[in-house]
């Protein structure tokens, strides 16, 4: 690749982007909860709605397969890594509330009820998820929230939730902007802590309506802006589009305890390769997203477990920052994504950087860029190293040019960890760039009237 001269100016509107955001202190629903972005397992993508246990006694919605993956969260190490949450989705209820209004768990496929399936994930030092919808059914036709929002709230609350999904079928997007924030209240006055899922936005784009992403942020802990995740590459490739493509508009919008979500992995399931499956890894955690598992834990192959357990790409979405990555470059088929990362060095963040090959021409794509090109510019130096294949660059200094190949849909990721001088070390003065916090706050004015 022959020029990265707009790469400056992206990673110049990113570095803005954490300016204002900071600055300005999008005020996110203060239930102190994930102040990192959510992980754990969820149902749906993988088991669906098939709630035949008859028939398919192992895969169908049930206290059994929920307390089976519990167990292997914890046995075969994700819990070590970081995943936390076990979270019911739809298809869970009776399709009539009960005599006195309240919900009630399907009695054949949930024989001993939600809060005893809550305390058995609970006793395997794990917390526990569930679903349901801010309008009169769920989305698969079971009872919603609609008239019920406080009764429900401390219903969860009784059964010892700590993260609740609220879906948006059957509800009228206008009436979300008062609804969302209105059960959110109800689940802030039970005292119990429970990490709030809104599907809210997505439902009002798709309807021709403008989010009010400040009222989002400060009533939901993570939010839904694009369509359901599908097994399948082209869905993954619609997603990462989306994200890049309106990315000045999402991205002001993350940061801890609030957090843009682009719906669950796929990894280990039928429709991704290998390099796509470390794709979605990769990409995920430059967008600073939630890691929510849909895979069957039973069968996933090493492989793909490896993904799912790198430990290196797992830090990178948990940065305590909390900022979200920009893709700052698109050409030919090729992508750079980049996140600013800890540690930092005055003005000088470290950077997650993704390379991503779309092309399907069946040959590994060559890409050579230097440092100072993808916008890393301290004189001190950056420690490079490869996040999958584990391979360390050692020092490399701004104008150093990294040389990597990326097969067709796949990636390569890097870790650039700016060098940190000791106190005596006098060798690297601040240097003069466009990173600096007068300049960036000179560009940012504007927005801070």
């Amino acid at each position: 690749m022959n020029t990265f001269n707009s790469h400056r100016e992206e990673m110049k509107s990113l570095v803005l982007c954490i300016f204002v955001c900071t600055f300005l202190g999008a005020h996110s629903l203060e239930n102190g909860l994930v102040r990192t972005p959510p992980m754990g397992w969820l149902a749906w993508e993988r088991f669906r709605c098939n709630t035949d246990c008859k028939n398919d006694p192992d895969n169908c919605i049930s206290d059994r397969l929920f307390r089976t993956m519990a167990d292997l969260v914890v046995s075969e190490g994700y819990a070590a890594v970081g995943y936390e949450y076990i979270n019911v989705d739809d298809c869970w209820l009776e399709k009539e509330r009960d005599f006195n209004g309240n919900l009630q768990p399907d009695a054949l496929r949930f024989p001993y009820g939600m809060r005893d399936l809550s305390n058995y994930i609970h006793s395997k030092g794990l917390k526990f998820g569930i679903y349901e919808d801010f309008g009169n059914y769920t989305c698969a036709g079971y009872p919603g929230v609609l008239g019920y929002l406080e009764n429900d709230a401390f219903t969860f609350a009784s059964w010892e939730v700590d993260y609740v999904k609220l879906d948006g079928c059957y509800s009228h997007p206008k009436d979300m902007d008062r609804g969302y924030p209105e059960f959110g209240y109800h689940l802030n006055r039970t005292g119990r802590p429970m990490v709030y899922s809104c599907s809210w936005p997505v439902y009002q784009i798709y309807s021709g309506m403008q989010p009010n992403f400040s009222s989002i942020i400060d009533n939901c802990n993570l939010w839904r802006n694009f369509d359901d995740i599908q097994d399948s590459w082209s869905s993954v490739e619609s997603i990462i589009d989306y994200y890049g493509n309106n990315q000045d508009v999402i991205v002001p919008n993350a940061g801890p305890g609030h957090w843009n979500d682009p719906d669950m992995l796929i990894i280990g399931n039928f429709g991704l390769s290998y390099e796509q499956s470390k794709t979605q890894m990769a990409i995920w955690a430059i967008l600073a997203a939630p890691l929510l598992m849909s895979v069957d834990l039973r069968t996933i192959r090493p492989e793909y477990k490896a993904i799912l357990q790198n430990r290196k790409i797992i830090a990178v979405d948990q940065d305590p920052l909390g900022i979200q990555g920009r893709r700052i470059y698109k050409k030919n088929g090729i992508e750079i994504w980049a996140r600013p990362i800890t540690p930092v060095y005055q003005s000088y963040f470290s950077f997650a950087v993704a390379f991503v090959n779309r092309r399907t021409d069946g040959t590994p794509s060559d890409i050579a860029v230097t440092l100072f090109e993808l916008g890393l510019n301290f004189r001190g130096g950056y420690f490079v190293e490869d996040l999958y294949e584990e391979v360390s660059y050692g020092v490399l200094t701004p104008d150093t040019k990294i040389k990597v190949k990326v097969n067709p849909s796949g990636v390569v990721m890097l870790r650039a960890d700016v060098q940190l001088p000791s106190f005596k070390d006098r060798r690297y003065p601040p240097a003069q760039s466009i990173y600096r916090p007068y300049d960036v706050f000179q560009v940012a004015r504007p927005f801070l009237k």
